[in-house]
């Protein structure tokens, strides 16, 4: 299986909440797994979210940051091209997604265009995961929607 993680899936490995045992596992049992680069400034602000709402300490938050930084590499990270901002702006009219869930699905649609296999959007996001769905991709955790 090949994952894809936005950020909502992509932080909980390093934040203890609902579906991060499943993430988790996921993320062992797949070949691949890749996100966007966007995916690194949005772990650091829910991270930072995570403090302001005391569900983390700051060194807690830190520790989280230090894990995943060092995580960060094996993961394949897709780039943000002409390309993808322009799918990126086709699907979130298309499915009336927010502007970072829609780049989301567009780098994911990429990925999977260039690998001519099948991706699964793992995401926590039921606007996001309809639309991944409806664009073709297999999605995780498939209650969300």
């Amino acid at each position: 299986m090949i994952l894809y993680l936005d950020a909502s899936a992509i932080v909980k490995p390093y934040i203890d909440e609902p579906g991060s045992e499943d993430v988790v596992q996921w993320i062992a049992d797949a070949e691949l797994v890749g996100t966007s680069l966007i995916s690194r400034a949005e772990v650091s602000a829910a991270v930072a979210k995570a403090i302001r709402m005391n569900v983390l300490t700051r060194p807690e938050a830190e520790s989280c940051l230090h894990r995943f930084q060092a995580d960060w590499p094996q993961n394949v990270r897709t780039q943000i091209t002409e390309q993808t901002v322009r799918r990126a702006g086709e699907v979130a009219w298309g499915h009336g997604l927010r502007g970072i869930d829609a780049m989301h699905l567009a780098a994911a649609i990429t990925w999977q265009s260039a690998l001519n296999s099948a991706i699964t959007m793992v995401t926590f996001d039921g606007a996001l995961a309809g639309a991944s769905q409806a664009a073709g991709l297999r999605i995780l955790p498939v209650e969300i929607i």
